[in-house]
């Protein structure tokens, strides 16, 4: 009778949708560090010189790599222990309860998509430099001083129509691509960075002085680390990826950590690029895009073409990279009925939940009409969505790790003692972005949008609360997790010991 029971409940509960498994380590290592390394590593060495200094800036984003790999060991456990899409929205609801879930997954959605419109529009940035006077044809109006032409609203809506159609033809190609894009851009940093230092008469000479004058070291370091959650989001897409793994979960810590790694030698050779070419940090101040004169001065016309290139490939790999792990954790949601329906359909041809990735392009065409100002406000709160995702995750494996210790399956103080570090970390950065005054804290903008935001979340929370709260845990387990109720489990464990040859134990 029991059995009949458990049958009929399986029967009448819907069928959770599983991703396919495709993805190749060297992809999600190219997915990781492709998304790290975007636009940013080329366009802001000048800018982080001029704040910090050149050591200051390395520093800064040396001691940010270092912290997120402690925060990476938790990605770890998580992975391996949860194998399924969905990352900081998943732990949540492991750390915390499906409130807490909700409000992860919302502010990583906003800082999935305005990376995503970031770097469409960083396309037309550099198209505005190589190519300006085609570029600034059509001048539409002006948004915070910043002036808006047609051309460049054109090119980045056409680049993300073009990398939709890209995500939804399927993993393997996505993947695929993600890998070649990212072995472009290694090999054009590697260039960039052998010949302008053999160029460079005295190359730790002309770095100058290697902390910001205008403040102390440790402000300057500060100032940079403030922004690591932003520069090194992207091993974050690991977890967003893990149920597309075709090999064992438990390589995903290392291919998080050498990305990392890969990141920030990628940055500390563009700052160094950008200071030890010319004597004195190469006229850093005052250029709009100091690094891309200071190539084209140094290697003339071929540098700036491999530089373009290497641009091209980090904005490529961001695009790719940021489309898939946004449409999974929209996937990941709605598969626990905190999104509608439509956003866990899978296409029949790729296995793709191809109605997130559209959803995502909807979302951000709109923004390509706001301007660079517009965006870099959004970008801002992309940080504090990222370390609420970081924040949750160590948590969970906390948990994780404690029940195991517990449970007598091994205990594992060094990862443990990682979670709550990582779980410090998590509230610095945000304490860093959200206390007024803290280097590295958000514009009134910022702020403005941010409340927005939440604002909405509230609002669209409140029109999914009756169906995501009213599954029972065994449900959205079920959902979430791919665990199957424990009625059912025990059902499974008595047909395994009928089957058991009398006399025999184990």
């Amino acid at each position: 009778m029991q059995q009949t029971e458990n049958t009929a409940s399986k029967k009448e509960r819907p069928r959770r949708r599983k991703l396919e498994k495709s993805l190749k380590p060297s992809w999600v290592f190219a997915i990781a560090l492709g998304s790290s390394v975007g636009w940013g590593a080329f366009i802001l060495p000048g800018d982080w010189i001029r704040e910090a200094g050149p050591a200051g800036a390395m520093i800064g984003l040396f001691i940010g790599a270092l912290v997120m790999m402690v925060i990476a060991s938790s990605y770890g456990v998580m992975i391996k222990e949860h194998p399924v899409s969905g990352g900081g929205f998943t732990y949540a609801y492991l750390a915390a309860g499906k409130r807490w879930a909700f409000l992860c997954g919302w502010f990583l959605t906003l800082g999935y998509l305005s990376i995503v419109a970031l770097n469409a529009s960083a396309f037309t940035l550099l198209l505005k430099y190589l190519m300006p006077g085609f570029m600034k044809q059509g001048y539409l109006y002006s948004i915070a001083g910043w002036d808006i032409y047609a051309p460049e609203i054109a090119i980045s809506s056409i680049l993300l129509i073009l990398f939709a159609f890209v995500n939804s033809t399927g993993t393997n190609v996505s993947g695929r691509l993600q890998f070649w894009f990212s072995l472009f851009l290694v090999a054009g940093v590697f260039i960039l960075g052998t010949l302008t230092f053999g160029i460079a008469d005295e190359p730790l000479a002309n770095m100058g002085r290697m902390f910001s004058g205008e403040i102390s070291p440790i402000a300057a370091v500060l100032t940079i680390l403030a922004i690591a959650p932003w520069a090194y989001v992207g091993f974050d897409n690991v977890p967003q990826a893990a149920e597309e793994f075709d090999f064992s979960p438990k390589k995903a810590t290392f291919l998080i950590v050498a990305s990392l790694l890969a990141s920030f030698s990628i940055y500390a050779v563009m700052i160094g690029v950008t200071s030890w070419t010319f004597p004195g940090n190469g006229g850093t101040g005052g250029e709009l895009w100091a690094t891309g004169s200071i190539v084209s001065n140094a290697l003339g016309k071929a540098g700036l073409f491999v530089m373009a290139v290497a641009i091209v490939m980090g904005i490529f790999t961001g695009l790719n990279g940021f489309y898939m792990s946004s449409s999974r954790l929209i996937f990941s949601m709605a598969r626990a009925r905190a999104l509608p329906a439509i956003f866990r359909k899978t296409s029949k041809q790729s296995g793709i939940p191809v109605a997130g990735i559209w959803f995502v392009t909807l979302l951000t065409l709109p923004m390509m009409w706001f301007g660079r100002p517009a965006l870099s406000w959004i970008v801002d709160m992309s940080s504090t969505g990222v370390s609420i995702g970081y924040f949750f995750a160590c948590l969970a494996a906390y948990k994780v790790l404690a029940k195991k210790k517990r449970e007598g399956r091994g205990a594992e103080p060094v990862k443990q003692a990682l979670s709550v570090m990582g779980m410090a970390a998590s509230l610095g950065f945000l304490a860093l972005l959200l206390i007024p005054g803290a280097p590295g804290s958000l514009t009134l903008p910022s702020y403005l949008l941010f409340g927005g935001w939440a604002v909405t979340g509230l609002i669209f929370y409140s029109l999914m609360k009756k169906t995501y709260l009213s599954l029972s845990k065994e449900e959205t387990d079920y959902y979430m997790l791919g665990r199957e109720p424990a009625a059912a489990e025990e059902t499974v464990r008595k047909r395994i010991r009928v089957k058991r040859p009398v006399g025999k134990t184990v």
